[in-house]
């Protein structure tokens, strides 16, 4: 592998995955790029953009190496940057014939694989043993919309080799793109899987009437809550208020561009969930990850009542105005 160059590869055809795909091809001379969907892959071929997400991307489709074969794709590239809904993950793996020995896995992804409840470095390395060196994680504050547009934005890529993590930020950075190296892999894996969780509640209290001064309390209450679990699941030290955790925390509960806020105005507005995600043409990761985090948390017992009152509401059609009336009561 020395003597030739290492390839890198993206699998997922949603809007973070374009996004990534975009960042990768003004460093790298191709890119390997498994979607899921044929006619996208075969419109992306002739028309040079992707025509459900990111549609304004223009690429260069010679530095594109497209496939609808996920074995092609994984058999092409040392580096996999696996970028779809956690949810469908363990379905899309199932396909897979190719082996992941030696490859170096980065995710993108934020949230839980339902089925083994597991952050998806820990389902990598548990279920496909893959070495916990081999596994990194690529997190914000980013919205993949700001990146077609080239605005300035931030990534933290963690891995526990820190030259996997330097190797990826290398080909990752650019003049609109800043990349920090962490190690802690499991702390910004939680982050950004429970930065979701609270975007939903940011959400649900706009949909509710809540106002600005309300949001600021909210917030600063989840970074507080989010250090609460993520102590408990992976204790290490780390500063909470690093743009991985807060940042990246404020961007989605902030944001346009954030489906979780979308899907929680929804239901604050008094949508049904089932109603609110046929509306939405997106995933909003948040919904699944309310629901391993509070199971998790059964176990670990981390005080967490935004966690706590979005899955009464998602998972228990609990009235919302009544629940964040008593939410109210325990923040400060």
């Amino acid at each position: 592998m020395s003597n030739t160059p290492v390839k890198y590869a993206v699998i997922g055809g949603g809007s973070w995955a374009t996004a990534i795909v975009k960042m990768l091809s003004e460093n790298l001379d191709e890119i390997g790029w498994y979607m899921r969907s044929v006619y996208a892959k075969e419109h992306l071929l002739k028309n040079r953009h992707n025509p459900n997400y990111l549609s304004s991307v223009e690429f260069h489709t010679e530095q594109l190496k497209l496939s609808n074969d996920i074995n092609e794709i994984v058999e092409y590239a040392d580096y996999l940057i696996f970028a779809i809904p956690s949810a469908f993950l363990h379905d899309e793996l199932q396909k897979m014939t190719a082996s992941l020995e030696g490859k170096i896995i980065f995710s993108a992804i934020k949230g839980i694989v339902p089925e083994s409840s597991k952050i998806v470095g820990e389902h990598f390395h548990d279920i496909h043993n893959i070495p916990f060196e081999n596994i990194g994680v690529i997190t914000g504050p980013c919205h993949a919309e700001e990146v077609a547009l080239e605005r300035l934005s931030y990534l933290t890529i963690a891995c526990a080799d820190e030259k996997k993590a330097e190797n990826l930020a290398d080909k990752l950075s650019g003049r609109y793109i800043k990349c920090k190296i962490s190690d802690d892999i499991i702390g910004t894996e939680y982050a950004a899987m429970l930065k979701n969780i609270y975007s939903i509640a940011a959400g649900i209290a706009h949909g509710l009437g809540y106002g600005d001064n309300f949001q600021a309390v909210l917030m600063s209450n989840a970074i507080r809550e989010m250090k609460r679990f993520i102590r408990k699941v992976h204790k290490m030290k780390r500063n909470i208020n690093n743009s991985a955790y807060l940042g990246d925390l404020l961007v989605t509960g902030y944001s346009v561009f954030s489906r979780n806020r979308m899907f929680g105005n929804m239901i604050g507005k008094g949508y049904t969930v089932k109603s609110a995600q046929m509306e939405m043409s997106m995933v909003a990761e948040g919904y699944y990850a309310t629901n391993s985090a509070y199971k998790l948390n059964e176990k670990n017992g981390a005080n967490t009542p935004i966690i706590d009152a979005v899955y009464s509401i998602l998972y228990e059609n609990k009235n919302p105005k009544k629940i964040f009336a008593k939410l109210t009561e325990k923040l400060d």
